[in-house]
């Protein structure tokens, strides 16, 4: 391999949110990794850093370029130049396209297990939750379509926040998929707010869908948030996109962005996201083979323990979605006793929906030292829990 993802850095005392814990403990929780970005990301940072001066900034139309020419190269989908909005981030922009197109009380369908942070945006700005539960059947996901279109249909449900792919089950919904999800929301007069910053973490060999891509009803009535920050661990520089092809939600969603004072780049943002998209191809090929990998030896270690854990089957993401529920019906307290006994932090499904409870999300974007190491940590931690409270498995989720 050219790039070393094998190398450990240490971020202790550097600010990290995700490193700031306890001397001895691991964090596996945040969703950014812990290898370097690509090479050629970091010579053109280091370009624009030797000019000293760091005054605003405006987008240059390699920008522009840049995001077209990868979504039409990696993902066979044409992003339109006028369709791009530049946004300081995808949590930004989703917060704030959830106060311009829907109103206080209204509802807003999330998927559950998801995003955490998804309620935060919808609650925070008085809006309703309205969880359609996915289906867990056979060790998969999929949608229930029964459930989805009798909550679409409320006339108080004005906004879908779809995630794509998937967090945390990291699933990649096909095209069928999307475009009933599409069909429905059309039908039902639901604007869909298409969450893709995970697109580009996919197994080798598979691809993601453009919801835009799929069909008219799909491209026309939705709101697309990407960004290279997840792709190249560079959410620190607060750079991302928002795709909307329809002009008038185009208008709406760029005024949003504009109202809430999310839509400027700083001086780095840019620049970023062009050496990104224009020369981090050949890095992001190697990353994603290397995160499979820990994917595969996680599951496989997780499967071989005599814990009954299981990882959920999945092709995009560097997250795994672990199965406890055949060792205990309280996970929350499980990861809390593991931290206290191993230190090791990862995080309850219960903080993605009520269905995500006996689950765990665990992120394996690590070098492989590091993913050892937590694996051993976690099945110990277990090992210690089912002792101390032998009684917890009795009857908590029935026959699973």
């Amino acid at each position: 391999m050219k790039y070393d993802f094998d190398c450990v850095i240490d971020r202790r005392n550097t600010d990290s949110l995700k490193w700031n814990v306890a001397e001895g403990e691991l964090p596996m929780w945040v969703a950014d990794m812990d290898f370097k970005t690509a090479p050629e990301i970091l010579s053109a940072i280091r370009e624009r850093a030797e000019l000293g001066a760091f005054g605003y900034s405006v987008l240059p139309e390699a920008w522009y370029t840049a995001y077209g020419e990868w979504w039409k190269r990696r993902h066979q989908f044409e992003l339109k130049r006028d369709w791009l909005i530049f946004c300081t981030g995808v949590v930004p922009a989703i917060s704030s396209v959830v106060r311009k197109l829907t109103t206080p009380a209204e509802k807003v369908l999330v998927q559950t297990p998801v995003y955490n942070v998804f309620f935060n945006s919808i609650l925070n700005n008085g809006r309703q939750v309205l969880e359609n539960e996915l289906i867990y059947r056979d060790g998969a996901y999929e949608m229930d379509f029964e459930d989805l279109e009798r909550k679409l249909a409320d006339p108080q449900t004005t906004l879908m926040i779809l995630c794509n792919p998937h967090n945390p089950v990291g699933k990649i919904w096909d095209r069928e998929t999307l475009a009933r999800v599409g069909a429905l929301c059309k039908k039902h007069h639901v604007v869909v707010l298409s969450d893709e910053i995970h697109c580009d973490l996919t197994a080798p060999g598979r691809e993601y869908i453009p919801f835009a891509s799929v069909s008219e009803d799909c491209r026309e009535n939705s709101v697309t948030c990407i960004a290279p920050t997840k792709t190249f661990n560079l959410a620190g520089l607060q750079t991302a996109a928002v795709s909307v092809p329809n002009p008038v939600l185009r208008h709406k969603v760029w005024r949003a962005l504009n109202t809430d004072e999310v839509a400027e780049p700083n001086f780095f943002a840019a620049e970023a996201a062009v050496a990104a998209f224009t020369k981090g191809g050949p890095w992001l090929d190697e990353l994603c083979a290397y995160l499979f990998e820990n994917k595969r030896i996680a599951a496989e270690i997780l499967h071989d323990s005599d814990l009954g854990l299981k990882v959920v089957p999945s092709d995009a993401t560097y997250l795994i979605w672990i199965d406890c529920r055949r060792l205990t019906g309280d996970v929350g307290e499980a990861v809390r006793f593991i931290r206290r006994e191993t230190g090791l932090i990862v995080t309850s499904g219960a903080q993605y929906g009520r269905c995500g409870e006996g689950f765990i999300r665990m992120n394996v974007a690590c070098p492989r030292t590091l993913l050892e190491d937590g694996l051993s940590r976690l099945l110990t931690g277990f090992r210690k829990y089912r002792e101390a409270f032998p009684g917890r498995r009795e009857g908590a989720f029935g026959d699973v």
